[in-house]
């Protein structure tokens, strides 16, 4: 199976830099100009529609954080601090809290084990992680706001506190026993870019809302679209994989079953599984591929494979028969 979608699909290696600015760009503006709609609007029923386009397109653009991990330096020019400057400290998601977690969640000893960030055993754990899980991520942009704002520049004067932040307070990741290394080379000077970036973004936050010269309004309002951004996000998290495995290494097409794919006709993945989440399986079986590759990459590869393939048994309808699923087996793991 992996040696098919590798040759099928190897024209299709090349990111396109367009469609990744146009994209990009366009949810951002949707979303900004959606959150100052919902700010200033009279009309609660008005506040409250832009306030979900907002979510959606902020969404989207968030979403970018996961190509940036994968994009091959230059591959997209200027495109990894652009979105770091319109999408990543707005939102306090820079991302160095994903370039390195991500990539060790697809290292192929590492997925599925303790040593994976972004992997727990949610099918196999009590019924009540569910809704925890959730609701961590709705409060996520005060904890963003806390990181930044205030551990950010006290870390600095204490190397106990700088190494707990460091280690567990600075990674998109849901494995709470994975901790991060100090980071090193090149990379050090992007995270410093990055943190003290956000950091002056946050602590400047928090002293507008603090002097009133931003209202409390608008400021709540930014925070309860945020909120939304994340809690959509770990909706999509939740059924990104089955979460089956107990911690055993996993081969490559154990990890591939893990995985979940939703693509067409299924028309509702384009907005809580967008920028090609929805090939999420597809994506652990061809990491490379760039997002607006990979609508062709299946319709290539589910032409030429046939039915007994184990590439179809990773392929879902939709949202709802695989939450349905992962709060049953919940339930039989209690």
């Amino acid at each position: 199976m992996l040696k098919a979608a590798a040759n099928l699909t190897r024209d299709l290696n090349v990111a396109r830099p367009a469609i990744y600015w146009g994209d990009m760009l366009g949810s951002a503006l949707i979303g900004y100009g959606g959150l100052t709609i919902a700010i200033v609007a009279n009309s609660t029923l008005l506040a409250v529609a832009a306030g979900l386009i907002a979510v959606l397109a902020l969404y989207r653009a968030g979403s970018f954080i996961h190509e940036i991990t994968h994009l091959k330096p230059n591959a997209v020019p200027g495109f990894y601090w652009a979105w770091n400057a319109l999408v990543g400290i707005p939102l306090l998601i820079p991302s160095f809290m994903y370039e390195g977690v991500h990539n060790q969640h697809h290292a192929k000893t590492y997925y599925g084990t303790a040593e994976d960030p972004e992997y727990l055993p949610l099918a196999l754990m009590h019924p009540w992680t569910l809704p925890v899980f959730l609701i961590a991520a709705a409060l996520a942009p005060v904890g963003m706001l806390i990181r930044f704002g205030i551990l950010a520049p006290l870390s600095m004067l204490s190397p106990g506190l700088r190494e707990a932040v460091v280690a567990k307070y600075s990674g998109l990741q849901i494995n709470p026993r994975f901790r991060r290394p100090f980071p090193a080379g090149d990379f050090k000077r992007r995270w410093t870019i990055q943190e003290a970036a956000a950091s002056v973004w946050a602590i400047s936050l928090l002293a507008l809302v603090a002097t009133g010269i931003v209202p409390l309004r608008a400021f709540l309002m930014f925070i309860v679209i945020s909120s939304g951004v994340m809690f959509l996000n770990q909706i999509r998290t939740l059924v990104a994989h089955l979460w089956e495995n107990d911690g055993e290494p996993m081969t490559v097409t154990e990890q591939y079953l893990d995985s979940v794919n939703v693509p067409p006709p299924a028309t509702m993945p384009a907005l809580w599984a967008p920028v090609g989440l929805r090939y999420h399986a597809l994506h652990h079986l061809l990491p490379g591929l760039p997002y607006h590759a990979l609508g062709e990459a299946h319709r290539r590869i589910s032409a030429e494979l046939d039915a007994e393939s184990p590439y179809y048994r990773s392929n879902y309808p939709g949202l709802s028969p695989l939450v349905v699923r992962l709060a049953v087996s919940s339930w039989k793991g209690r």
